[in-house]
């Protein structure tokens, strides 16, 4: 059975309950990676890690541990590459889920903006998370849970 790896320091607190209750539905081992204390709830098949503070440091941890068809749960584009690139799989906080296929792509948009920003150009951020967001990242990871586990 796959493990789930959260990147903690950005999870949002309406993702908490959803992920908690399929964590404890499919008894999946799941391991919060963060830099500070993050809780989405008791339970014995959650583990918290503790990482160093400093730039990617819960990224390097989850990379480092992640086998071959794990889930990491992250909005940071450049840690789902890395994922992806190691066969195992991504979704971001608003449902999307990363793949071969559009994962590059992701990337090269992310990358873009940075450059736009690092020009002094100033740009409008993500829009606010929303219970929108939760259900379509809801429906995503049931999608997943559904095809990769045997229930």
């Amino acid at each position: 059975m796959f493990k789930i790896y959260v990147d903690g320091d950005a999870f949002p607190n309406l993702l908490k309950p959803i992920l908690l209750k399929q964590i404890e539905r499919l008894q999946i081992q799941t391991i919060v990676v963060a830099n500070k204390k993050i809780n989405i709830g008791d339970s014995k098949l959650v583990e918290y890690l503790i990482v160093e503070a400093g730039a990617d440091e819960a990224d390097h941890k989850i990379v480092e541990m992640l086998e071959e068809g794990d889930l990491v749960i992250t909005a940071d584009i450049p840690l789902a590459d890395r994922v992806i690139s190691k066969d195992a799989h991504a979704i971001d906080h608003r449902g999307e889920l990363y793949s071969v296929d559009n994962i590059k792509q992701y990337l090269a948009m992310r990358n873009l903006m940075e450059k736009i920003r690092e020009s002094g150009e100033m740009t409008k951020g993500p829009k606010p998370f929303s219970s929108k967001d939760s259900q379509l990242f809801a429906n995503q990871l049931n999608a997943f849970l559904t095809k990769y586990t045997k229930q």
